[in-house]
């Protein structure tokens, strides 16, 4: 859902709560089909995503990086690059919500969540790891066997396409929780305190952030430039086929107290730091997103109230 233009021209105050609780309310069965997949699909999936075998070293897997006490992300600036490597990667973006996305990767370069899979797992900088060899470690072990047999009756062999089905099936099942923000959505008033309100009121009004931050996964999937300085390989872009191209997609805000550091180079280590940037440190340029406000103005106390509120998603 894009809302650009939209800040400009609200609804009168009396229609604007029940205007953004269908806003940012969940679709009905978000947390079970289709994006729950079969038990036996998802515990191997599971079981998979913390399985060393998928690594070439034996020592990494999924996650690694992507942690599920810090919200499928680890808490790093930029992802741990594997020993000997040397390349700068980007920040680990959490893996909640990912069902609806339509691109995936800060550049939006994998089109579908099997070809994101398929990435880390080649990619010598991440898991390094080549699928004959996995599937050779994994057909070694004759419970991952049966456990493959049990989910995949139709094709119940170890292979790169049943490994792949099996984790895109599990990453599609993780959907963020629930949290007072969603109480407030579904029509608890007393949800959210008093700051908390007054920063959402920024949230969706002159701060502009429901521009891109939208719906209940609140991102609209676009690429944007946010005027970031520009130096190194994770701090720039190709999009879409375009080199050079400033932006990258639009992350969700869901669990956002628990993914930073924050942006697609983690160059800032707290919200408040993010806020900061969209009021003072924006870099003007050529390409920059037409959804950024232009001469934000917010006090200390307006910052401090919306980083209150991003800390209810």
């Amino acid at each position: 859902m894009v809302l650009v233009g939209f800040v400009q021209a609200q609804p009168r105050t009396d229609d604007l709560t029940t205007f953004w609780r269908t806003v940012f309310a969940r679709p009905e069965g978000a947390e079970t089909v289709p994006y729950r997949p079969a038990a036996k699909v998802h515990a191997l999936g599971e079981a998979l995503f913390s399985d060393p075998r998928l690594s070439g070293s034996g020592a990494r897997s999924c996650a690694s990086c992507h942690q599920l006490d810090r919200s499928f992300t680890d808490g790093r600036a930029q992802a741990r690059a594997t020993p000997g490597v040397s390349k700068a990667l980007r920040n680990t973006p959490t893996l909640y919500n990912l069902a609806l996305a339509n691109a995936l990767n800060w550049d939006g370069s994998a089109p579908t969540l099997e070809a994101q899979i398929v990435g880390p797992i080649q990619n010598r900088a991440e898991l390094a790891g080549k699928f004959p060899e996995i599937v050779t470690r994994l057909t070694r072990d004759p419970e991952m066997v049966r456990a493959f047999k049990n989910a995949f009756p139709k094709s119940p062999t170890v292979s790169r396409k049943t490994i792949v089905a099996a984790l895109a099936a599990y990453v599609r099942g993780l959907v963020a929780p629930r949290t007072k923000f969603d109480a407030w959505v579904a029509g608890d008033d007393t949800a959210l305190t008093k700051i908390e309100k007054a920063g959402f009121k920024i949230f969706v009004g002159k701060g502009g952030c429901v521009a891109c931050h939208s719906g209940w996964r609140l991102t609209d999937d676009g690429f944007h430039d946010v005027g970031l300085p520009v130096a190194t390989h994770a701090e720039s872009s190709d999009v879409a086929g375009q080199k050079g191209v400033r932006a990258f997609k639009t992350p969700t805000l869901r669990a956002v107290q628990f993914t930073g550091p924050y942006m697609h180079n983690g160059s800032f280590n707290s919200l408040a730091g993010v806020v900061d940037h969209y009021v003072d440190g924006i870099r003007l340029r050529k390409g920059l997103s037409a959804s950024l406000p232009r001469d934000l103005s917010l006090s200390p106390d307006e910052r401090k109230a919306l980083v209150a509120f991003l800390l209810t998603l």
